[in-house]
């Protein structure tokens, strides 16, 4: 066993010049070297492709050395009232339930007052990291001197986001050398509107970074080593901290009766749920990932950035030096309130936002929104989420709702044909859904 899996391993060499290739050509490259022993693997492969030529260009142009296409669910939840305004919420996500349950927490919430949210900042930061060794009083006092220069160096830049409201908003010198020595940066404040601003943030950056330096080296009051600032790199931040927005719910504790429990039971398990998410960290991310299950599905379907938005609100997570819950719910004089803040840099406009096909219909779904209206409707999706999951938590338990939507997975898996399906699903209404129980059910079927 050994020898042949050495065997196997010598026979694969580097390849030189595979972004050069064909899609077709890569495939067949890897079909022959990684792939050798799955014989339907260029059928799969190929058997993505839309039929559209153009559009099948259009997504090989989004990333490199593309192969195929990868599709997600593209579903959607209705019934969202959010500040008196209904919405339904396109969503991309395989995760089962997700979508059933943002849904019935939307028509829960629907019927007691709908969803309330508000933008509490939208500036967004960005930073050059730079290494200087010498007086700090020199340097503030060159910042300071510089400091306009800086701003008319990215005037070009800014020219049409300043026409729209945004542009640079502040500057600040930074000294971080109790943190490594020699280390300070420009610390920049930007407002970008409607877009997620990251190629214009960068740009700018960049700019005052070679800025800085050229003036660094002309600067009579350094000497010879102070005239030599490294610019280390120049780059936006995925922690937006100032860029915030709140999403909440309300009711009587009255309205809150659930599964034999009094209003009053129901909220007090669910505030309890939320303290042990606040105090408890392998608690705390499991919560903030049903959370998550909601937001990123928006911030996918809608063509932004996933990766920095949860990147970001991971962070916020651990903002009091602990990971914490992202949500909170408290009772006070007879009315339950459940909230969330979280930061969230998104965009409606350029990027993929503009390309996707199905992104620029998922914003039209959402009636053509702002980047602040699309901060409120992903913060009220991922508090719904929450809201299903700890509701799910404190009465049935997060599996029986789980199960019950992960069934067709499950028989799926097995191959089931439609009419196995139509019988186990009319079955499994009444029973608990485990993957042993569908496999002994789907055995006594088909003998």
């Amino acid at each position: 066993m050994y020898l042949c899996s050495l065997k196997f391993h010598i026979m694969i060499t580097l390849i030189s010049g595979f972004s050069k290739l064909s899609k077709e050509e890569k495939i067949e490259w890897l079909s022959q070297t990684y792939l050798a022993n799955n014989k339907d693997a260029r059928e799969i492969l190929t058997q993505y492709w839309n039929p559209d030529s153009s559009l099948q260009q259009l997504h090989e142009e989004f990333t490199e050395n593309t192969l195929s296409n990868y599709y997600l669910p593209f579903g959607l939840a209705p019934n969202f009232l959010i500040n008196d305004r209904l919405y339904a919420i396109p969503m991309a996500i395989e995760e089962s339930s997700v979508i059933a349950a943002a849904s019935k927490a939307a028509k829960f919430w629907s019927k007691r007052g709908g969803f309330k949210a508000e933008v509490l900042g939208t500036q967004k930061i960005g930073q050059v990291h730079f290494m200087y060794t010498g007086d700090a009083k020199k340097l503030e006092d060159f910042f300071s001197k510089i400091k306009p220069k800086l701003f008319a160096a990215v005037a070009p830049l800014t020219k049409n986001m300043e026409k729209r409201g945004g542009g640079v908003m502040n500057m600040e010198l930074r000294n971080k050398t109790r943190l490594l020595a020699g280390y300070y940066q420009l610390h920049c404040t930007f407002e970008t509107k409607d877009s997620m601003g990251a190629n214009f943030i960068n740009s700018c950056l960049e700019r005052f970074a070679e800025t800085f330096k050229a003036e660094a080296e002309t600067h009579e009051a350094f000497d010879a080593a102070e005239k030599q600032v490294e610019i280390v790199m120049s780059i936006l931040s995925n922690y937006v901290p100032d860029c915030i927005v709140r999403a909440e719910v309300s009711c009587p504790l009255t309205e809150l009766a659930d599964h034999g429990m009094s209003g009053e039971d129901f909220a007090s398990k669910f505030v309890r749920a939320l303290k042990i998410a606040e105090a408890e960290p392998y608690r705390a991310v499991t919560h903030n990932k049903g959370i998550m299950n909601g937001i990123d599905a928006v911030v996918l379907a809608t063509g932004n950035d996933f990766r920095a938005v949860e990147a970001g609100i991971h962070a916020y997570a651990s903002k009091e030096g602990k990971y914490s819950s992202l949500s909170h719910a408290q009772v006070q004089d007879g009315q339950f309130r459940f909230w969330l803040e979280i930061p969230l840099a998104l965009g409606t406009v350029g990027g993929l936002t503009a390309l996707h096909p199905l992104s620029k219909i998922a914003l039209e779904i959402l009636q053509k929104p702002s980047a602040e209206e699309l901060m409120k409707i992903v913060a009220v999706t991922g508090l719904a989420q929450n809201f299903a999951a700890v509701k799910s938590l404190i009465t049935t338990g997060i599996q029986q709702g789980h199960m019950k939507m992960h069934l067709m997975n499950i028989l799926n898996q097995l191959q089931a044909t439609a009419q196995e399906k139509e019988v186990l699903t009319a079955y499994f209404k009444d029973h608990n859904v485990s993957h042993s129980a569908v496999e002994q059910q789907i055995e006594k079927l088909r003998s």
